[in-house]
């Protein structure tokens, strides 16, 4: 940390002063938050009213005899103006030439007017609350290095609103799903983040230990296993947002540790959950995609585009994209065929298709069927379900009773990318236990090592019809704010270490 000299020359004549940089029991009880002072407050009112604010300082214009401040909290942002003659020549001096861009202070003053107009606290006193060593960036650049804003995304919150709005939409977007669940009867839980068996999702796990047991743990790579336990236990509808984590590469849509929405209904099949999706991802759309952080990168083409269509369109790359349900459907099997000429679900054209692209003899139906729907999947660009997944792709799900080679199990596909995967539960233990031995005698390191046997055991006392879904909460608000990457909507994002640091 590379303090300026500067910074340190007004350090030492705060101390000097004897005003700590960092007061202890600093306590502001008529404290008020901007945005509250300038809506509710009267700046041409007579007498001035008398508030407190404290915050960052933004913005300094130096007058000699008097200074105007900008002041910035988390919801809103305040001119101050500050001088000797109210102050006393002592702090007015300490105020003008030992604080910096940067620091926070508290201010007691009357909210008024200046004569330009503007709303203006007219300090009567000031306290520094804390002072900060370091350079903020200039206010009207920001933070313009990417990679420096997500390894700093303090820094990066200080200097760009856009940032701000973003986490803001963020929380608002995660607490409009919750909302629409809890309406519609889900129960919200908490499972273990710690699994002895690492299962649930096909995935690499991140392994722990737990000292006092002796025992190996895997922080989850999905809730599902536990979730589906609790109906077995009676209740009908679950749902848990939280944290999964899966030891992969680093995308702009893939982050090792990322937040899923899981749910789980009982009594009913996945083309409910289909219904359902619909309707609260339009919902969302109609709610929380509107505002300065969701209209999409600059650039985006939204002159070219034209004014929004309506409440359930989201612009992104230059196209609107339309959450007026029904969404578009299409077949796992029809979509690579569409794209590749393959039909996935006939042996002797999977056999064709393996020659023809020279894949190695050991090459497995789930990995050709993976490499060809890659293919496809970049042209699902307005809300698309893909439906009927090869069954062996889905070792969770029930067959489908129209056709036994395919799951009854859908994707939700946006721009692109996978933003949601549901399906019919199974819930018949022995074909559970059957499936589950597969996945262990593969060998695949992207499946469980061992039988849950313990998952095997309760579908064994009886988990009632189920279907559950699965939801990215990340790439949900990547959609819904224009972002381009999960970093972006990610606080703190994994990042691979710098050199020498």
């Amino acid at each position: 940390m590379d303090i300026p000299a500067e910074r340190m020359e007004k350090l030492a004549r705060l101390a000097a002063a004897q005003c700590p940089p960092y007061p202890a029991g600093t306590a502001l009880p008529d404290r008020r938050a901007i945005a509250e002072v300038l809506a509710q407050g009267n700046p041409d009112a007579e007498p001035r009213g008398l508030v407190t604010v404290a915050g960052r300082i933004v913005a300094r214009r130096d007058h000699g005899k008097s200074i105007f401040l900008d002041l910035r909290d988390e919801g809103g942002r305040v001119q101050v103006y500050a001088r000797a003659a109210e102050l006393g020549e002592a702090a007015f001096e300490l105020l003008r030439d030992a604080t910096d861009l940067g620091d926070l202070l508290a201010v007691r003053g009357e909210l008024g007017r200046t004569r330009m107009g503007e709303a203006t606290v007219f300090a009567q006193a000031v306290e520094l609350l804390t002072k900060s060593l370091l350079v903020p960036p200039a206010e009207w650049y920001g933070l313009a290095d990417v990679e420096l804003r997500y390894r700093q995304r303090y820094v990066d919150l200080i200097a760009n609103e856009e940032t701000r709005l973003r986490f803001r939409a963020r929380s608002a977007i995660v607490g409009g799903l919750r909302e629409q669940l809890a309406a519609r009867g889900f129960l919200e839980v908490e499972t273990p983040q710690l699994h002895p068996i690492a299962g649930g999702a096909a995935a690499r796990p991140f392994i722990t230990h737990h000292n006092t047991l002796d025992l190996d743990l895997y922080l989850r790579i999905a809730p599902e296993l536990y979730l589906k336990r609790l109906l077995v236990g009676g209740f009908e509808k679950v749902f848990e947002i939280g944290r999964n984590f899966r030891n992969e590469g680093l995308s702009p849509r893939h982050n090792p540790e990322f937040t899923m929405c899981e749910a789980y209904w009982a009594y009913a099949r996945a083309a409910d959950w289909m219904e359902a999706a619909e309707q609260m991802l339009a919902t969302l759309v109609e709610r929380h995609a509107a505002g300065p952080a969701v209209a999409g990168p600059a650039g985006d083409g939204a002159d070219a585009v034209g004014p929004r269509p309506s409440s359930r369109h989201v612009l992104r790359n230059g196209a609107w994209l339309d959450f007026t349900p029904p969404f578009a459907r299409v077949s796992y099997a029809e979509l690579i065929r569409r794209h590749t000429g393959c039909d996935i679900l006939d042996p002797q054209d999977r056999a064709r298709v393996k020659r023809e692209r020279e894949l190695p003899a050991a090459a497995t139906d789930t990995e050709l069927a993976e490499i060809l729907f890659s293919i496809a999947e970049p042209q699902l660009v307005q809300p698309t379900f893909v439906t009927d997944f090869p069954l062996a792709m889905s070792p969770l799900a029930k067959a489908s009773p129209r056709d036994a080679r395919v799951a009854e199990r859908f994707e939700l596909y946006v721009a692109g990318m996978e933003v949601a995967n549901a399906f019919s539960e199974l819930n018949d233990p022995l074909e559970q236990q059957r499936r589950f031995a597969e996945q262990v005698a593969s060998r695949d390191p992207e499946q469980p090592s061992e039988v849950d046997t313990d998952y095997v055991t309760a579908l064994a006392y009886g988990m009632p019809p189920a279907a559950g879904i699965g939801l990215g909460i990340d790439r949900l608000v990547m959609l819904l704010t224009g972002a381009d990457s999960i970093r972006d909507v990610i606080l703190f994002p994994l990042l691979r270490p710098q050199p020498g640091a």
